[in-house]
């Protein structure tokens, strides 16, 4: 043979001869097996030939016969949980098999007595498997590991929905509390102080020790259109119906000046630091700097009718404001005229709320021809979506604690209702009030919201949970359970 000619096969048969130090090296199956006996590898693994597989009450499946195919997926899909992926399917259903050596003749091979390789079986079907135990999710609806991944089959906890109480933990009378949509008559202090105007007069809760406040009584010809909290501290602003805006210091019950500029009711105020906004049925809003002796600094015009909402974003950049003429303005801190118009809603637009999350996110309710919550993000002057509520919008507030939002509606369920946002799927409708709900605001900590109504009752809810670096519960506990009567 030439140095260039290629051996032959029949050249190579000696170096697989089992009896050659070669082979022994190879594999450690080097002892010609029984054609009758079952082999196995140096590690341990169970044989299943003889196992009852009828115990698993998993009968073969057969394409003859006629099953449903819903039964016919699941126990497919047991079978794949419990055996493998490879053991399902075939006609002639399934037959867990140990696992044998290799075709290569090494270490998990092995060879019939005359040299040639033995039928390989298919892949392992493992029933059994070894694993550390680990600590699953009691949320868990998967009977199978989330270490045994199955196409097209979710392994995500299913997370418990939060439970909010569907009853108010306490109820407050306000007698002549009024039944008129365009007022905001309702709002909590930073020092965790609640005011009320009722009639002519304004009174203070303090929800720490419940003890009731008569803070003003603005005579009889006259009466409470609005009330306001500054960011901190205990100045509150009052909106009259004879368009003036009152400041009052709550620690000492004492009027600091009278603001005038409005020739008709002061139905909406916001506070901006040290700026005070008051929109009134002139259709004016109207700037004022309480650190000038001037009445106002600016006067902003735009709505055609009367403006009953006013909200400053939180970086107290941009004042959202809502008219009876349906229109959502927004300004900026110098504008006199607004910076953007959304004219969407087809009713009045009272409701509106700055997301404490999101920069530029502001949400907007309309009145009962309208229904509807929208969202605009004021940083691209685009409209993100729209939600049907169903019923008249009254008010919004937005949890500075989770992405959700509570809006409260009229005509004609006089409901609460708990968002989630961006999804806006309702966590929960809370009822008791049996008139329109007009009036909503939170609590300091951001857990507990106080509805008002034409019913004369204000409704204390926790809807939200606490901060998460919060240890403490709220102020407001279960020690202010029962009814009484705010004056």
């Amino acid at each position: 043979m030439s140095a260039m000619e290629t051996p032959t096969p029949s050249t190579s048969a000696s170096s697989t001869d089992p009896a050659t130090p070669v082979s022994k090296l190879l594999s450690s199956s080097y002892r010609r097996p029984s054609s009758s006996r079952t082999i196995y590898s140096d590690r341990f693994i169970p044989s299943r030939s003889s196992s009852n597989f009828a115990l698993f009450n998993l009968p073969n499946s057969n394409p003859g016969a006629s099953s449903d195919d819903s039964h016919s997926a699941y126990t497919n899909l047991l079978k794949s949980a419990l055996f493998g992926p490879e053991c399902v399917g075939g006609g002639n259903g399934f037959q867990p098999l140990t696992p044998e050596k290799s075709s290569s003749g090494g270490r998990f091979g092995s060879r019939n007595s005359d040299g040639s390789n033995l039928l390989i079986s298919p892949p392992n079907c493992n029933i059994f498997k070894y694993k550390t135990e680990t600590r699953k999710s009691l949320h868990s609806l998967s009977p199978f590991g989330y270490d045994d991944p199955l196409p097209g089959v979710s392994h995500s906890p299913v997370k418990a929905p939060r439970k909010i109480p569907r009853s108010p933990y306490k109820v407050l009378d306000a007698p002549a509390l009024q039944d008129d949509f365009y007022l905001n008559l309702v709002d909590w202090s930073s020092n965790n102080v609640l005011a009320v105007g009722l009639g002519t007069c304004v009174y203070l809760w303090h929800a720490s020790s419940s003890k009731v406040v008569k803070l003003c009584d603005l005579g009889f010809d006259d009466s409470v259109c609005s009330v306001g909290w500054a960011q901190h501290g205990t100045n509150l602003a009052v909106g009259t119906s004879n368009g003036k805006v009152q400041l009052w210091d709550a620690a000492r019950c004492k009027r600091v000046k009278t603001l005038e500029g409005h020739r008709l009711r002061v139905g909406s105020l916001a506070w901006s630091s040290s700026l005070l906004s008051s929109g009134s049925r002139d259709k004016t809003i109207l700037q004022r700097d309480l650190r000038t002796p001037d009445d106002y600094v600016s006067k902003l015009t735009g709505h055609k009718s009367e403006v009953c909402g006013l909200k400053w974003s939180y970086d107290n950049r941009e004042l959202a404001s809502g008219g009876n003429d349906n229109k959502l303005f927004v300004w900026n801190q110098h504008s006199t005229q607004p910076v953007l118009k959304y004219c969407e809603h087809t009713a009045a637009v009272k409701a509106i709320a700055w997301s404490p999350h999101l920069h530029g996110l502001l949400a907007s309710g309309g009145g009962t021809a309208d229904r509807c919550i929208r969202f605009w993000n004021t940083t691209t002057n685009s409209h993100l979506s729209c939600m049907d509520t169903g019923s008249q919008v009254g008010n919004l507030v937005w949890s500075k604690n989770v992405n959700e939002l509570v809006s409260t509606h009229g005509y004609s369920q006089n409901q609460i209702i708990v968002w989630r946002y961006p999804t806006m799927s309702k966590l929960a409708t809370l009822t008791g009030h049996t008139y329109r709900v007009l009036y909503l605001a939170i609590s300091p900590d951001g857990q507990t919201i106080v509805t008002g109504a034409g019913d004369e009752t204000l409704r204390f809810w926790n809807v939200f949970p606490s901060p998460k670096s919060q240890t403490t519960e709220s102020e407001i506990g279960a020690s202010s359970l029962g009814r009484t009567q705010i004056r």
